[in-house]
């Protein structure tokens, strides 16, 4: 596991190698083989609500590796973790040491006892494991030198901000219209500060911080479901676009084009900056398979939506085997108009932006416009989140 976290380039520096070489991880999923306890792209789900949707897991290695490294965390540090489940845990308290602390907390008793029974059997005493509201963070306990959060959060609470120390870090998987980031906050004053972002997938959030997407479905045939994800975007019309979705398909290319190898995570962070009716689009393989859609994914594809047609991001191969180049799929009466105008946001992306990470600022609510970085702005219940670009 350790060696395939350093082929992913998850974990770098000795001590987080340590660290995860040192936690007997299988403890905390008694019913996994070892082979899937210690795959560093596998999350253990440990449990489901009523409509079936996960909302606690074992995060894969490689996501916890990302995170820790994100978090920077030194010998001696207090370190507060929302969202538990004890090996993330664990993890945290081999790196702040004997004179260090970390406090983990979940709203789900039955999630806080298992962490519990797992740091009782690895012996970890210098954690603390709290059931409560992680919106509330643990005020009493606080300042906390390293914030770290192991759940999809759509929004940054106050007490988060307040109960981290100036300078402090938050490292959380943060659902920018629809799009999740672990990204790492710096604190500074009242605003928070991005020093790094990775592609990330978590459970989502519960309790009063809660905020789920919501889906608009396009096709709801039996395994080949194909579903708009809404985080924040304007209400579509479901029928126009199931409509749409049957009709011929028009294609536009930009010639832009990705090794096999790179991540298209940073060109879709732009999309959504720069585009404003942008869900994702998610699809089951089978719809794939019936030519249905052209690209399926189950965390979603970049779709503009435009009235009654709709866009979204694909590929296709080029003659070079290790390249694919970048386009978009129009379906409705205007899907061709669609699909150029994604296309040319592409290209935008690949002659301006191509190689830079964006910049992700947190405000409290309420702050004015001009107080922010020109960009996108997401307004959330507590904050304002903006994306800016260099």
């Amino acid at each position: 596991m350790v060696r395939r976290l350093v082929e992913l380039g998850a974990a770098r520096s000795p001590r987080v190698l340590a660290a995860f070489r040192s936690v007997p991880r299988h403890l905390a999923t008694p019913g996994l083989s070892m082979a899937k306890a210690y795959d560093a792209e596998y999350a253990a789900v440990t449990k489901t609500d009523a409509e079936g949707v996960d909302i606690s897991s074992v995060s894969a290695p490689r996501i916890q590796a990302l995170q820790i490294e994100q978090a920077g965390i030194q010998p001696g540090m207090r370190v507060l973790e929302i969202g538990s489940g004890g090996v993330n845990a664990a993890y945290l308290a081999e790196l702040v040491g004997e004179r260090g602390h970390v406090v983990t907390m979940d709203i789900d008793r039955d999630v806080t006892r298992r962490a519990e029974d797992f740091l009782t059997a690895t012996g970890h005493r210098n954690v603390t494991v709290l059931t409560a509201d992680g919106e509330l963070g643990t005020p009493d306990r606080a300042p906390y030198d390293r914030i770290v959060v192991t759940v999809q959060a759509a929004d940054v609470p106050p007490a988060w901000v307040h109960q981290l120390k100036q300078g402090g870090r938050l490292v959380v998987p943060l659902r920018m219209r629809g799009m999740t980031r672990t990204v790492a906050l710096v604190r500074d004053g009242e605003r928070l500060v991005s020093d790094g972002l990775e592609l990330c997938g978590f459970v989502p959030m519960q309790g009063a911080g809660e905020n789920r997407v919501r889906l608009a479905v396009l096709h709801d045939t039996e395994g080949e479901e194909i579903a708009l994800r809404l985080d924040g975007h304007p209400e579509p019309d479901p029928e126009a676009l199931r409509a749409a979705l049957h009709a011929p398909r028009a294609e536009a290319w930009s010639g832009v084009t990705l090794a096999g190898d790179e991540s298209n995570e940073h060109l879709d962070l732009w999309l959504t900056t720069a585009l404003d009716n942008l869900p994702l689009m998610a699809a089951k393989p089978a719809a794939r398979q019936r030519g249905l859609v052209a690209s399926a994914s189950p965390i979603g594809v970049p779709t503009l939506v435009e009235g009654d047609s709709f866009a979204y991001r694909t590929v296709r191969r080029t003659e070079d085997p290790d390249r694919f180049e970048l386009g978009a799929v129009g379906h409705g009466p205007q899907g061709k108009a669609v699909a150029q105008r994604l296309v040319e946001e592409i290209r935008t992306w690949d002659r301006s932006h191509r190689g830079h990470h964006a910049h992700i600022e947190i405000h409290p609510a309420g702050t004015p416009d001009d107080q922010l970085p020109a960009g996108r702005v997401i307004d959330r219940p507590h904050t304002r989140v903006t994306i800016s670009w260099p």
